[in-house]
């Protein structure tokens, strides 16, 4: 037997053996081959840590089962296997495993106060450049709707979209449920495309499909009428018909109403648990054309063609921010159109250009 087989047996034998034999749909494999294939282009050659959970596990099994295909080295875990939940400390079983590969995929579903576990994982992710697929919240209709997308054509709307915001001085985004949100933009900070296609200088959401930066200033209202992300997404889901309407001032929530007590009263705490846990961190424009409608899952609702806002951490390590929160919650609208600067880039939410 080669060293490399050796190496491989080592790393697939114990927690992965139990993916490895773990029944799955086979109406799962699109997806988790475009995951493997196409968004982190896994070579042989390369070893691969796969985290997930008990919840996730049929899912988690379609993917390695496209990693045994390639016959390379990886090795996964179940979360539950190693801590209870919810885990606020990154493993260290998991953490080890992460500093000697070279790509990773998360699919698990969130859980209260896991954030910080999270952004323990990413900072690893981030110092060695690993290509990272975060799939927090995938379940059986994304693998089946925006997993199945084609990326390609995603990355080619999404770098047309970074061409147009990279020169502007703002961007207004309304909706006719009554958003009016004006974003001023810092020539300093960076704008970053997650399209799926996934490489060692930005870890990427799956499915992907967005182009984002930390803005210079927000103002106005939000009515998120889509999704709010973080855990909550899994308790409140689709808020087309009770949605939560937020005023921004000066980058910072300031106000926040809905009928629904329960989501503004969570919501606000979410956005308090910190000094810059209300602070505008993220302003991005969703690009995967392929979807047609808000599902009620952050994870691939936020791709969404529209304007999405997170409140908490401005990823700056990746856009140049210089401030930092332990929080970080996205919100989603729906049918939204866009000027960048003067220019209307988008009309009931459907892009009016060509790419």
């Amino acid at each position: 037997m080669k060293v490399s087989e050796d190496r491989a047996t080592i790393l697939t034998q114990t927690k992965s053996g139990t993916l490895k034999n773990f029944p799955f749909d086979p109406e799962l494999t699109p997806g988790a081959r475009n995951a493997v294939s196409v968004c982190l282009r896994i070579q042989p050659q390369e070893k691969v840590t796969v985290i997930t959970d008990e919840a996730t596990k049929e899912i988690a099994a379609s993917i390695v089962h496209e990693l045994e295909r390639m016959c390379g080295p990886y090795r996964a875990w179940i979360l539950e296997d190693l801590a209870p939940r919810p885990i606020s400390e990154l493993p260290s079983e998991i953490a080890a495993d992460l500093e000697t590969s070279q790509v990773s995929i998360f699919a698990v579903q969130a859980q209260t106060n896991e954030l910080r576990s999270r952004m323990q994982m990413t900072d690893i992710v981030n110092r060695r450049r690993i290509r990272h697929a975060h799939m927090v919240n995938i379940n059986r209709q994304i693998m089946l709707e925006g997993m199945r997308a084609d990326f390609q054509k995603v990355d080619r709307i999404s770098t047309k979209v970074i061409e147009m915001v990279q020169k502007a001085k703002h961007i207004r985004a309304k909706t006719s449920a009554g958003t009016d949100l004006t974003a001023e933009l810092n020539p300093n900070y960076r704008w970053i495309k997650t399209t799926g296609i996934i490489s060692p200088d930005k870890w990427g959401n799956l499915p992907g499909g967005e182009a984002f930066t930390t803005p210079g200033e927000v103002n106005g209202t939000f009515v998120i009428d889509g999704v709010v992300g973080d855990w909550l997404c899994a308790e409140f889901g689709d808020l087309g018909k009770n949605p939560l309407t937020v005023t921004i001032r000066g980058n910072r929530l300031v106000e926040a109403h809905s009928e629904n007590r329960e989501l503004r009263d969570t919501f606000w705490r979410y956005t308090h648990t910190d000094e810059n846990s209300d602070r505008v961190g993220e302003f991005a424009i969703g690009t995967n054309i392929e979807l047609k409608d808000v599902i009620g899952e952050i994870l691939q609702d936020e791709k969404f063609p529209g304007v999405h806002i997170a409140f908490g951490n401005p990823y700056g390590a990746h856009t140049g921010a210089e401030w930092y929160s332990s929080t970080h919650i996205d919100v989603v609208g729906r049918n939204f159109d866009i000027w960048v600067d003067e220019e209307h880039i988008m009309q009931g939410g459907r892009f009016i250009f060509d790419a």
